[in-house]
């Protein structure tokens, strides 16, 4: 009799290390996609960043895979507006990035574009690429393969809409144009881009209307997506917000 009590309590316990392990397989099985669009300098691949850090999270910066491309059509000498030759020339193209600190490195076809990317000149081009159907097509392809098995935070302008349409958390980031000009500016001036306040309001206002009136995955918000207005908060208060929507999400 006791050595029956002894198999019945072990195959209880069994039972529970079994419950216990289906869950924690079932957790890293489900590890959460999230979408996190907006319009340019709203504060969205820093706090992107810095979400996928505090959640062990992969993060994909959408924005440098455009100006990536962007930055090989002009090397090329590819017109910017040619969506055949933009497409033939996205089949051969490599793209990668590396892990590192202050920010990830981009690379296309093993050359360092980190800083390439990030000049005037792509700034001010990107729109008109990213705007043509074959590019936003593989470039849509190669997020939805990063992100297939979850675990992801993801920028961009359609992500939440055309990208991840089942992310279970999207989040569309705003603020001012002046604020978001500002913002640019202080981040121009840290590389050593000098660029007038003035402008870079302009550029802002040009580059969301372009952004919000193209053909291909407009920039819209998603309407499952939560607005959040960063104009007066700082990185730390944008990311803490989001975190709780994260949070409230896995309850």
């Amino acid at each position: 009799k006791e050595r029956k009590n002894n198999k019945n309590v072990s195959l209880f316990f069994l039972g529970h290390i079994f419950i216990c392990l289906n869950g924690i397989y079932y957790s890293m099985q489900t590890k959460m996609q999230i979408a996190i669009d907006g319009p340019a300098s709203a504060g969205k691949s820093t706090v992107a960043k810095l979400v996928a850090k505090k959640l062990n999270y992969i993060y994909c910066d959408t924005g440098a895979m455009y100006r990536a491309t962007t930055w090989k059509a002009l090397q090329m000498g590819v017109s910017l507006d040619d969506d055949q030759a933009l497409g033939k020339m996205l089949e051969t193209m490599e793209l990668s990035f590396k892990p590192n600190e202050p920010e990830q490195l981009v690379f296309v076809d093993g050359t360092d574009v980190t800083t390439a990317i990030r000049l005037p000149e792509i700034t001010n081009n990107v729109s008109l690429v990213s705007a043509q159907p074959s590019v936003r097509k593989n470039l849509t392809e190669r997020q939805q393969q990063i992100a297939s098995e979850g675990g992801i935070v993801m920028d961009g302008r359609d992500i939440g809409t055309t990208v991840l349409p089942n992310a279970q958390v999207k989040i569309f980031l705003v603020a001012s144009v002046h604020e978001r000009a500002l913002r640019r500016f202080k981040e121009n001036q840290a590389k050593g881009i000098d660029t007038p306040l003035a402008k870079l309001e302009a550029e802002i206002k040009a580059r969301d209307y372009k952004d919000s009136h193209r053909e291909v995955s407009p920039l819209i918000k998603a309407d499952d997506a939560i607005l959040l207005d960063t104009t007066s908060l700082d990185i730390a208060q944008a990311t803490d917000e989001i975190m709780k929507i994260v949070k409230n999400t896995e309850k």
